[in-house]
């Protein structure tokens, strides 16, 4: 079957449109959530809850289906709202977009969701994510993180608006446009939580999911080559608007990554190496299956992940314990706010994630997963 580079490209832009659906209702409503409590408690810097709850909290905001929870936890340690242990927790118990493969309400594949395999995922995840957070604490290790995104604090005097045309692309047109077509994708990304969709509009949506994804990596370019030191100067203000805009940077951002994740994992994954391959990968042994699944697992973004949970779903006698792995090593599409926000923490927290996605794997296999 010849390679039709043109669709496949769309596809993906359709893909990280879709997500971004979802991604756009977790960055923007946190933000003005966020907003609304700073204004009533004018605590900024406060941390939600005590430390020792951070594991805990963390752990059960990653079992949460679809890769929000990250993206929020990613925010809420940029912000140091929340511990190293919480943030650890969340990445190891998150399942990504995964979770709707195997509860059924994705299209990647035309299966019957499992929800056995979904529990006993989520309950590994869920204890891994706990313990390893709560190690982390105890040690104290990355208590005290460097923001790439500090160096830019000195440079606030530095925002200007010589070029216009930036200044009204990024406070005005695309603004607006993402604005306008998340809203627009907002009923769909939630029936979507319930495998459903809005038939009637479901061309239309398809194509503002490709033009969202369009808009958006337009507008990260803009705001991260052209339009220079406009992050601090928002972080500064203190209105809903600049708020707001702030959140839409961080999904511009988000969605971009997410484009290109998507486009690598689905190239190496589906052309490189092919259906056949692929599924003769996982089909042989078992040991090697485990590592295989934990590595893909480890792409960043959902398409690991999902490619894993359709691959349990498909196969006959895929190992239980190479689902668990690769749920444990995901981190979700909030992988990548974090790499951009501290890339060292983002790399200890895959690296992390992938040790401990062995060791939980291979000790699901020896009691019989």
């Amino acid at each position: 079957m010849k390679f039709n580079i043109w669709s496949f490209i769309s596809d993906n832009f359709e893909a990280a449109g879709a997500i971004g659906g979802y991604v756009s209702l977790s960055i923007i409503g946190f933000s003005i959530i966020s907003f609304i409590t700073k204004k009533r408690h004018d605590k900024k810097e406060k941390q939600i809850g005590p430390k020792w709850t951070h594991p805990i909290i963390g752990a059960l905001l990653g079992i949460i289906p679809g890769c929000g929870a990250t993206i929020v936890v990613a925010s809420l340690y940029k912000n140091k709202k929340i511990s190293f242990g919480g943030l650890l927790a969340t990445f190891i118990s998150t399942l990504g977009e995964g979770s709707f493969v195997l509860l059924g309400a994705s299209k990647e594949a035309d299966v019957a969701g499992n929800l056995k395999a979904y529990l006993i995922i989520t309950i590994f995840g869920l204890i891994s994510g706990v313990v390893c957070g709560y190690f982390s604490n105890i040690f104290g290790f990355r208590d005290n993180p460097k923001n790439n995104q500090g160096k830019h604090k000195h440079d606030q005097n530095l925002q200007t608006k010589q070029n216009n045309l930036a200044g009204i692309f990024i406070e005005k047109i695309g603004f607006y446009a993402i604005i306008i077509m998340a809203i627009f994708l907002a009923p769909g990304s939630i029936m979507a939580l319930w495998g459903g969709e809005i038939d009637v509009i479901s061309g239309l949506t398809s194509w503002v999911s490709i033009a969202l994804t369009f808009i958006c990596i337009i507008f990260y370019c803009v705001s991260r080559f052209i339009y220079k030191h406009h992050d601090c100067y928002y972080l500064d203000k203190d209105d809903i608007k600049s708020s707001i805009l702030h959140a839409v940077l961080d999904v511009a951002m988000v969605i971009t990554y997410v484009f290109i994740g998507l486009f690598f994992a689905n190239y190496i994954i589906d052309v490189l190496v092919g259906a056949e391959t692929f599924d003769a990968w996982m089909s042989s042994s078992v040991y090697i299956v485990i590592l295989l699944s934990a590595l893909i697992g480890l792409t960043p973004g959902c398409g690991g992940m999902i490619t894993v949970a359709v691959a349990f779903i498909t196969i006959p006698d895929f190992p239980m314990a190479a689902l668990i792995a690769a749920s444990i090593s995901t981190s979700g599409d909030g992988i990548f706010p974090l790499l951009a926000a501290n890339r060292k923490d983002g790399l200890i927290v895959s690296g992390i994630g992938l040790v401990v996605a062995l060791v939980v794997g291979y000790i699901a296999l020896s009691i019989g997963l």
